[in-house]
């Protein structure tokens, strides 16, 4: 039966709080398995992630898609943003003899891995090598499947403050740091890959004419077969344990939507929630872009995923490298130390970015030397550790702060303000990409090429089409801007957010003793 318990005489007003000594430490003795489980199921959100990454990368080396067509793509991930709508139902109804989080995470796959299976018999009409692409059920489809990685994710990220000790519960934070970057490569660098055909003959000698190693059918069916086979391992030899739960009453729907209004009224979480909905702004610009504008450019975009996927390989590793800022009682200003240096670098991207073609190109001719990979290599490699060090140090201020009675709530607000802060600006960025480039026909100044019936004429007339105001360096340098704004108006204020203690973000609990307290995520190591 559905576990919806609601006392009438018991409001979902004051809920005890456990405590745990601040003296314990991590010991993974006895949580090793819990932790690969964890990482397995993170990665499994990260298929859908990597594959939205690299549909936008083949549609734009194609040439079938234009940067307004690109925004309309991004909408996809936007589960992942809209997701607080349903977090509460996730956390109050589940079948008890299943278990709190099985209840979700069962169903939740199995429907993944038949998504993919019907992806797997259509995609190839759907994305035809020649001709226009289904463009509507491409996303639709892509929009399902992080509808259902999206919903996941909140029974993870609640389970993930419960599966484990609770003196190991510091480690949750660093298995979606190592699950979905695998899952993201798995979806976006293999993915691409391994169906090229140009990858294929340029690297591996084949024939023209022969296809990728795999079809995209052959590729969305392994992530299915995968899929299932976790999920049974979970539904049949994986028992769920309600550790940080004892003597915790449990509330309703509509008392954890009250919860979740309860959260939302805090002064602290307000002005939290409107950094985390601009935290993205300055650095939006300098992350999914620059690869659309290198293809444009003539860079292939198998290349570009080859150099990912080295990125990826260094990426395993960086969590191991930072992990005493990840677990610090400071992670806040870690990520605050390095926010203008990311900024800084983003400048340094746009500028390779403008000089590429003249690097790349002799008399009109794509020929690309080989110091030019090494330079994309660097300059990828410092953005992409960057990036990853603010979303670590970031989701660690999230355990931080994070009541484990309603951790699938708590860790799904903060993490939806977060992936707000990127999509939104995302989405819109694309957009002011489109709307500030502007184009004109080499042999007629007046001819704006903005319609196809303008550039049909253009080329008619024996001219061509060239940019001469190129909206990606405009919205750049707006972007950069922003981003600095961000930080000098937010700095002071986080550094002294992740020094209140726990009960402050807590509304169902009460104030603790000087000497004790509860950190449901960090332990430090400082």
């Amino acid at each position: 039966m559905i576990k919806s318990t609601k006392d009438k005489d018991d409001p979902a007003g004051v809920h005890e709080v456990s405590l745990k000594s601040k003296s314990e430490k991590p010991n993974l003795d006895g949580d090793r398995l819990n932790i690969f489980l964890l990482i397995l199921l993170y990665t499994i959100q990260g298929f859908p992630i990597g594959i939205s990454t690299a549909l936008p990368l083949i549609l734009q080396s194609k040439e079938m898609v234009t940067y307004k067509d690109q925004a309309a793509f991004s909408m996809a991930l936007w589960p992942y943003s809209i997701k607080l709508l349903w977090a509460p139902i996730i956390d109050a109804l589940y079948i008890n003899s299943i278990g709190r989080r099985k209840s979700w995470l069962l169903p939740l796959q199995i429907l993944m891995g038949i998504t993919f299976f019907y992806m797997a018999i259509n995609m190839d009409n759907w994305l035809p090598e020649k001709g226009k692409p289904n463009l509507e059920m491409i996303v639709r489809l892509i929009f399902l499947i992080n509808f259902l990685s999206a919903t996941q994710d909140i029974a993870v990220d609640g389970w993930s403050l419960s599966v484990l000790k609770k003196k190991n519960v510091s480690y949750a934070s660093l298995c979606p740091s190592i699950g979905v970057p695998i899952g993201m490569f798995l979806g976006s660098v293999c993915f691409t890959l391994l169906v090229s055909e140009q990858f294929n003959v340029k690297y591996l000698g084949t024939a023209t004419g022969k296809g990728g190693i795999i079809t995209m059918k052959s590729f969305f069916n392994i992530c299915a077969v995968f899929i299932f086979m976790v999920t049974t391992f979970i539904g049949f030899f994986k028992k769920e344990k309600h550790t940080m739960e004892d003597g915790h009453k449990k509330i309703s729907v509509f008392q954890n939507y009250k919860l979740l209004w309860d959260i939302l009224k805090l002064p602290r979480i307000r002005v939290l929630t409107l950094a985390l909905l601009t935290i993205k702004i300055g650095f939006t610009v300098m992350e999914t872009i620059p690869n659309l504008k290198l293809i444009d450019a003539g860079v292939p975009k198998d290349d570009i995923m080859m150099i990912t996927s080295v990125m990826y390989a260094i990426k395993f590793f960086f969590p191991m490298f930072i992990c005493k800022y990840v677990t610090s009682s400071k992670p806040m200003s870690y990520h605050l130390k390095m926010t203008p240096v990311r900024l800084i670098w983003g400048i340094v991207l746009c500028t390779f970015v403008y000089y590429t073609p003249s690097l790349i190109k002799k008399n009109g001719i794509v020929t690309i030397p080989a110091y030019y990979y090494v330079i994309l290599g660097f300059v990828s490699l410092v953005n992409e550790m960057l990036s990853l060090f603010l979303m670590l140090t970031l989701l660690a201020f999230f355990c931080k702060i994070s009541d484990p009675h309603f951790g699938g709530t708590y860790m799904t607000l903060y993490n939806t303000f977060y992936f707000l802060g990127w999509l939104i600006p995302n989405t819109f960025v694309l957009k002011l990409i489109d709307l500030l480039t502007f184009n004109e026909c080499s042999n007629d100044s007046l001819n704006t090429c903005y319609t196809n019936d303008l550039k049909n004429l253009c080329e008619n007339n024996g001219g061509t089409c060239g940019i001469y105001v190129d909206g990606y360096y405009v919205a750049v340098f707006i972007c950069t801007t922003l981003g600095f704004i961000w930080y000098f108006s937010f700095k002071n204020i986080l550094k002294e957010y992740q020094l209140v203690e726990l009960y402050h973000w807590m509304v169902h609990g009460k104030q603790l003793s000087t000497d004790e307290v509860n950190e449901p995520c960090i332990i430090s190591s400082a």
